[in-house]
């Protein structure tokens, strides 16, 4: 029995990390007042990005590092649309998401078949191998302990440092921070680049940590769960750790109640996170004075410099 508790909190975490990562960084893109839908695709494109190079070069690093570069690359292409050629950012998001979505099958035709090294697990003497705890809090891959590392530093920089409170103050009145002199566009290009970079490292950790061969579209709807984490966590930081752990639970919750001879329809299962989220959702929207108070008063609205 302990094994099995074991396996599932193992699989938690797996299934939690990517939802984390990508969901951190659209949250300090949203606090900069930047709607980005296009995390799904640009968590796609750097996953197989990120598995060719690991593919090619044997490399995990160099894979995740490639990772990293095609979603801040990617990102960049709706930063350049919405920011720079004030393009509506929900219409831009979808299209980026649609053109991830291709990008990513037309490059990962190539790759088909193909397996890669899976990014090795932390071993800690004494500690690993202490039963049901040590599997589960010392014996992960980086990937994991680095999720938690960027959410702890994604809060002290939000509302420890003078520079998160700037880009805050950029979300919530991008007229008022560009009347006192703050460089709002400059602000969100950056914030957009960091979100885009956490969503490739999302998409590098699918690859290489989560599955170790290529399937098209294997982040099945990762992007669009962390998305609704940013709201679901009220835009603050250590939420996101409950929300994407929750979700991640449910992933895998349904297959382990099958393990126990409850027979759940297969429809069923692949629906239930995408069903819970919209259940939460709806819940969350519900108090809508905690969400008035988290929320950036300018999510989504284009900045003109000139009024």
């Amino acid at each position: 029995m302990d094994f099995q508790y074991t396996s599932f909190l193992l699989s938690v975490v797996v299934a939690s990390t990517p939802l984390l990562l990508a969901a951190a960084g659209e949250l300090v893109a949203e606090r900069a007042g930047v709607l980005n839908l296009g995390v799904e695709g640009m968590m796609l494109v750097s996953a197989i990005i990120a598995f060719a190079v690991a593919v090619t070069t044997g490399s995990s690093t160099l894979g995740i590092l490639a990772g990293v570069a095609a979603g801040v690359l990617t990102s960049l292409i709706f930063a350049v649309l919405t920011l720079s050629f004030l393009s509506n950012q929900v219409a831009t998001g979808l299209a980026l998401t649609i053109f991830g979505t291709g990008l990513s099958a037309l490059i990962g035709k190539a790759y088909v078949g193909m397996v890669v090294k899976r990014l090795p697990q932390i071993h800690i003497p004494g500690l690993s191998d202490i039963p049901f705890f040590g599997p589960v809090f010392f014996g992960q891959d980086v990937l994991v302990y680095l999720s938690f590392a960027l959410v702890c530093a994604i809060y002290w920089f939000l509302f420890k440092t003078h520079a998160g409170l700037v880009l805050r103050a950029v979300g919530d009145s991008h007229d008022a921070a560009h009347a006192i002199g703050f460089p709002v566009i400059k602000i969100r290009y950056l914030a957009v680049m960091f979100g885009g970079g956490m969503a490739g490292l999302a998409g590098a950790y699918m690859a290489i940590a989560y599955n170790t061969s290529w399937s098209e579209g294997m982040t099945a709807g990762r992007g669009w769960i962390a998305l609704a984490l940013v709201v679901f966590a009220t835009w603050r930081p250590f939420w996101l750790v409950v929300g994407a752990y929750l979700f991640g639970s449910i992933m895998y919750l349904s297959l382990y109640i099958q393990g126990f001879g409850v027979h759940i329809p297969s429809q069923f299962i692949s629906a239930l996170p995408y069903a819970s989220t919209v259940v939460v959702l709806v819940a969350i929207s519900r108090d809508r004075k905690r969400i008035r108070l988290n929320a950036p008063a300018s999510l989504g609205k284009t900045f003109h410099a000139a009024g």
